[in-house]
């Protein structure tokens, strides 16, 4: 050995060596295919600075983007019954469970948060779309019914963003009886007076638009997101018929009156904070309004606002 070998050798090697660079410092835009340096995108909130696209959020940074400062306070959600019908196809349902569970690290699809919204008190409900496609079971039945009782309890609007495939099937008839069970939690809050405000995110699809995510009182649509029941591929094999273009698109049910607002998720917060202002002020003494005028929420952060038509 020599000191070509023990020295010249290496660094030779050195200049010409491949570099491995980490996988996670670029991410591909799904719809306009643009590489987009991470840590830009999640500054971006997940949206592509190139073409605008909303990308899916994870609930947690979800929370951190609507609450003041990004603080909010974690609430504990009941347990509930792991696999009651004892499920199994090509695995049993409690190895999907576990899996998803160590994946995205929270025990089901949902998490629950309370705290202030431009200074206003709110409790806020967010979907998982990393668990087991956001599917709505026994469990997240149970989150959305806490997350009422504590808006009740602390005279706060209630605030759900759903992101879900529907009902879970691996739970059956029992996933099926969350539709009615989370109808009665949205109940509860319009029946104590307070405010029940849906951010539609993609997808918002199945049980669970027939359900609570089309009973707010103000629906706010992110940008592009699919919202619907039966997937578009199935209703035109159904009806036989070719779709319009951007059919189940935020921007489509906006025209159709279907939702009241399609908003960038940058302007979320700012958006929030005047609806619930608006639909709150009576109850903090302040002058009753004629009537909720959605077009006081400003042009900068809203999209397009329109009032529905008649159906």
């Amino acid at each position: 050995m020599n000191w070509l070998t023990n020295y010249v050798r290496p660094k030779i090697r050195a200049l010409y060596a491949r570099k491995e660079v980490p996988d996670n410092l670029w991410h591909k835009c799904p719809s306009c295919e643009a590489m987009l340096f991470h840590r830009e995108l999640e500054e971006n909130l997940h949206v592509c600075q190139h073409c605008g696209f909303h990308m899916r959020l994870d609930p947690i940074k979800r929370l951190e983007s609507i609450f003041d400062d990004g603080a909010y306070e974690g609430v504990e959600l009941p347990k509930s019954v792991a696999d009651p019908l004892k499920f199994r196809d090509q695995k049993r349902y409690t190895d999907r469970l576990k899996e998803a569970q160590t994946k995205t690290g929270r025990t089901d699809a949902i998490i629950v948060g309370d705290g202030r919204i431009g200074g206003l008190p709110a409790v806020v409900a967010a979907f998982d779309f990393g668990f087991m496609g956001g599917s709505m079971g026994i469990a997240v039945g149970e989150g959305l019914l806490t997350a009422a009782k504590l808006a009740v309890a602390k005279n706060a609007p209630l605030i759900v963003v759903p992101a879900s495939g529907g009902a879970r099937m691996q739970e059956g008839i029992l996933s099926l009886m969350q539709m009615p069970r989370t109808t009665i939690a949205v109940e509860m809050v319009k029946e104590a007076g307070l405010p029940y405000i849906v951010v539609l995110t993609d997808p918002t699809t199945g049980g669970v638009t027939a359900s609570f995510a089309m009973l707010g009182d103000v629906h706010i649509a992110e940008k592009g997101a699919q919202i619907g029941f039966a997937g578009a591929r199935v209703i035109e094999s159904t009806i036989r018929e070719t779709l319009p273009e951007g059919f189940q698109r935020s921007e489509y049910l906006l025209e159709h009156g279907m939702v009241d607002m399609v908003v960038h998720r940058r302007d979320l917060r700012g958006t929030l904070t005047r609806v619930i202002d608006l639909l709150t002020r009576p109850t903090r003494g302040q002058p009753e309004p004629d009537d909720l005028d959605l077009s006081a929420v400003p042009a900068a952060e809203v999209e397009t606002v329109v009032q529905p038509g008649p159906v």
